[in-house]
Formats: C-alpha cells, structure tokens, sequence
C-alpha cells in the first residue's frame, strides 16, 4: 500500500531543520559567531609644522600676539590625548592657555593662543609623548619650537620735546657719579656692583660729570665743590701712585691698588691721562678768587704735574708703555700706539713742562708715522675711514679722548679729527641698520656697537666683532658726531624700550633682543660718556673748558695739531 505524500508546509519544516543541522555541523555563518581581528596600533609622527602660515624651521621672531601654529601628522591623532600633550611655554615658566582644534580627520592639528601672548617674550612650543593616534599607537616625533613676540611699540614714558629729553637723560645719569660715588673717596665705582673698589679712568669722566650737572643745575656749585675737595684730597694725600701715574683700580676706602690682572698691578697711563683731563677740565671750571676754589686749582696742579709722562717711555723709546709694575716691571710691554681711545694721553704728555715728551714721541709712537695699524683710508658703505682698524673698531675709540678734545677744526698731518669721528659713527650706524648676520632689533633707531657687558662677560663689540649686544652708551655718546642717528636711537631706547632699559641710573650697559637679555648693570666708564658727550653736542661745555687750559694747548701744537682754539 503507498504512502500518501506529505503536505507542502510539513515538507519544507523538514528541508529547513535538515539544512540548518548541516550549516551547523560544517561551520556555516562563522564570521557571525566569531570575535573581530584585533587592529595593531600605527605610530604617529609630524609630517610638517607651520607657524602663521609659514614652514618653522627655527628660533621666529616677531610674532603677533595669538600666531596660528598648524601641525600635520601622518596618522589620525586621539582628541582626548592633545590638551596634555601640547604646550606653550613662556620663558618665565608660564603656560598660556590654549585653543586646540582637528581638522582633516583628525591628521591637522590647529593651535591658537586663547588670549594675547606677552609682547617681546620667548615661548617654547612643544608635543609631547602624551598624544597618541587613533589607534592608540605612540608619538615618536619629537616637536621642540621657539617664537618671539613682536615688541611693544607704544611709547613707555610721556612725550617730551628733545631738548628736555637730553636733559632728563642726563640727569638720570649723573646720578650714578653723584648718589653712587665712593662715600669716602668721592671717586666713581668702577660699576654698580663693585662695592669699595674705584676706576681711576671713570672718575675723570665722573668728574666731568660733575662740571655738567653743576652747570645744568642737578647739583650746586657748593656742593660739586665740596664732592671735588673731598676726592681731589684723596687723590692728593691717600690713594697709591707710581711715578705720578695711578692704578685703573684701587680702594675706595684705603687708596692701594686692586689689581686689573695679576701684571696690571701698578701704574696704569692710559687711566690717569682721562682722571687728568677730568680734573684738569674742572681746574679751569672751578675759577674762582675764593680760597676754597684756589686751593682746589693748586691742589689739582701737584696732582697732575707729578705724572712722569716721559719716564713711560720705557728708556727713552719713541713710544709711551701703558703699564708699569713695582713686582713686574714692563712685563705688560703693552705701548701705547693709535689709532685708538688714547690720544689724550699723547697729548697731556706732550703738554707736561716738566716731564713731556717730543712730538718724535707721538710721530714715532702713537701714529706710526701714518704707517700700517694707524692710517685707514678704506671705505665702508660709501663712507671713507681715515684712521684706524676695520670698520673703526668699537665706538668708544671716538669717545674717551674727545670728551676733552674738541675734534671740530682739528687736524694734523694724517686725519681732520671731524671728520675721523663722524665717518666712524655712520660707518657704526650703517652696519646695524645694515645688520649682514641677521640679528633680530638691529636697525636705523638700534644701533650701537662698543665694549660693554654681554651674557656671562665683556667684550669690545665692533663690526668684526657682533654679538648681537647693543650698548646705549655707543650710539648716545655719538650725538655730536652724528645727531640725526643718536636722537632717534636715544628716542628708541627711552620711549620703545624704556620699561627694561632705562632704570635708576640712566640706561643699562647694554641688551640684546636677539636673546631677549637686558643687563642690570652701570658701568662708570659707560655712564659717563653719556652725560658729558650730551652736553658737548648741546653747549661744547667741556671741550672749551679743557682746550682753553694753556698746557693743553702747547702740547696740542707741540705734536703737530691745528685747530681755531689753538
């Protein structure tokens, strides 16, 4: 008998159970059943970093207050790992708040400042191994940047008119010689850190100092007299000499000699040939019929007439040693030849009655006899150098000497000294607004190489010799030579820079905005040329007083000099 055939439904229940025991005995719908294959995590690392739009490859400098700094890595970064890894840094510790954003996947990151940065600051930029990519692999770039705020031009102090700009400078300045001079010696310290040690060199600019605040009214007569008597006694009765020539340090306290180095231990000329002009340049201010003034001529005489000028002759040699030692004797064997800041001391040699020197001395000595290392005759942006080193070598060169010496009219057989210092101060202004290496600050309103303090030292900064350090003193102390140049770099240095350079006792020795440095530092043989050179530019107060003294004279024309005060 056959069987009847299932029904249609019952057929396909059974077709069903015998196809889902098959896919189940053979591993059918595996990849449901079956956990995902892990993903190894891809290192992230920077393709390209860009700082206002611009590739940043090193130290930037004048930024604006909230740059735009734009990363691409090659990988997709983790949002949650960017605030702790990305930073700005300033250079006091601080850490400005930031905004960051993703974009392109995550793979750009954009940073912004949330507020404005500090003007003329140092930041610090970096990322660090906190960020990770998407995948959870690890940062290995290493991203390290430096930026530079652009500076605050707004003027720090109150528009004044130049004239009483000049004035106020001067003022803030000759404090330094008056508030800070040696309580006992009355002499200038040799700067503002050197406690009882004095320069004899920065006291005869101090001195000079002195004359222009009497005569500008910072101080009275009485009492200008009264500092001059106290330091003219110690000078006279205390303070160590040999033959007639002082050390360039001493104490302020005693008078014995602090060594410059362990040779430079005894007389120094060069530093007593600008005391003696100071003092010499006071002799002929002090002019009165008063006992008080006449014994502080006479007093100044015996100082000034007891240096042996021609016993540093070394032997009778056609030339002036700078240093003598009662340990070491000529063992410096430094002579004194130009072109340099010493012509002075030739001078005041020659003017001496009783130990002077012949004008072979100066002709032989000092200039060479117009030979190699004095005359220059090169030029240097167009401008041509008579005298001197490369580029006219520090500014000082055309300050110490010329505090006294008025180089207007003056000549000689191998230079008119107008135009020696005038052509030297634009070659000066020329190469900073020219700026070869770059330097960041250098330009026509900052300007001004000399020796003065840098990081960690000292040094004779010229046009073969840039640091980056900018002295004050160099461009301000130029003001008769090139008026136009000094005004708008003195107006730089007061209303744009005022807040880190121009403190109790006029404007630091020196800065540099390439490091972001400003010294807190004075130095007496700095300030000084400030304070008198500004008067020169203003009144020429100084250079009537020390070329109208009579020695001076004849010794000018003794070694050859014509000028209308001779």
């Amino acid at each position: 008998m056959n069987q009847l055939p299932l029904p249609l439904t019952m057929k396909n229940k059974l077709q069903f159970l015998l196809a889902a025991s098959i896919c189940l005995l053979t591993s059918c719908g595996k990849d449901e059943a079956d956990p995902p294959a892990p993903v190894n995590p891809r290192q992230v690392k920077t393709q390209s970093v860009f700082l206002e739009g611009k590739p940043w490859d090193g130290l930037e400098y004048n930024l604006g207050n909230r740059p735009v700094i734009r990363v691409k890595f090659t990988e997709p970064v983790n949002p949650a790992t960017v605030a702790n890894a990305v930073k700005l840094s300033s250079s006091d510790g601080s850490l400005p708040a930031l905004t960051t954003t993703l974009e392109q996947k995550d793979s750009v990151l954009v940073v912004k400042p949330a507020s404005n940065l500090g003007f003329l600051t140092r930041y610090n930029f970096t990322i660090s191994g906190e960020l990770k990519s998407a995948s959870g692999g690890n940062f290995i770039s290493s991203v390290n940047k430096l930026l530079v705020t652009r500076m605050d031009s707004t003027a720090k102090f109150p528009l004044i008119a130049d004239d009483s700009l000049l004035t106020l400078v001067q003022k803030q300045t000759f404090k330094y010689f008056w508030d800070f001079g040696h309580p006992v010696s009355g002499m200038a310290r040799e700067r503002n850190s050197s406690g009882d040690v004095v320069t004899t060199g920065g006291t005869g600019f101090g001195i000079m100092a002195i004359v222009t605040g009497i005569n500008r009214g910072f101080i009275s007569r009485t009492d200008g007299l009264g500092r001059m008597q106290k330091l003219v006694g110690f000078l006279k009765n205390t303070a160590q000499r040999f033959h007639g020539a002082y050390p360039h340090w001493m104490n302020g306290i005693t008078g014995a000699v602090v060594p410059f180095s362990t040779k430079d231990n005894g007389a120094d000329l060069v530093e007593t040939s600008f005391l003696v002009m100071g003092l010499l340049t006071s002799r002929q201010y002090f002019d009165g019929v008063d006992p008080a003034e006449t014994v502080l001529r006479s007093d100044i005489n015996a100082i000034c007439n007891a240096v042996e000028w021609n016993w540093f002759r070394r032997n009778n040699e056609n030339v002036l040693y700078w240093h003598w030692s009662p340990g070491y004797g000529w063992e410096m064997n430094l002579p004194v030849r130009g072109w340099n800041e010493c012509l002075v001391t030739y001078v005041l040699a020659a003017s001496s009655s009783s130990y002077g020197i012949p004008a072979s001395v100066y002709q032989n000595g000092w200039a060479n006899n117009g030979g190699a290392g004095f005359i220059n005759g090169s030029n240097y942006y167009n401008i041509n150098l008579p005298l001197g080193p490369a580029y006219g070598g520090p500014l000082f060169l055309s300050h110490y000497s010329f505090m006294g010496i008025d180089p207007n009219g003056l000549s000689d057989a191998y230079a008119n000294y107008a135009t020696q210092v005038k052509h030297h101060s634009l070659v000066n202004f020329s190469y900073c607004a020219a700026n070869p290496k770059g330097y960041y600050g250098y330009s026509n309103t900052c300007w001004g190489l000399t020796a003065s303090d840098i990081q960690g030292g000292y040094t004779a900064s010229s046009p073969t010799n840039d640091v980056g350090v900018i002295a004050p003193t160099a461009a301000i102390s130029s003001m008769p030579f090139t008026p136009e140049q000094s005004m708008n770099a003195l107006k730089f240095f007061y209303y744009t820079m005022g807040d880190k350079l121009f403190k109790e006792y006029g404007f630091v020795d020196a800065f540099s905005l390439k490091d972001l440095w400003y010294a807190n530092s004075f130095l007496a043989i700095d300030q000084g040329p400030i304070v008198v050179m500004l008067e020169n530019y203003r009144s020429g107060l100084l250079w009537k007083l020390f070329t109208s003294c009579p020695e001076v004279k004849q010794g000018m024309k003794t070694l050859g000099f014509s000028a209308p005060y001779l």
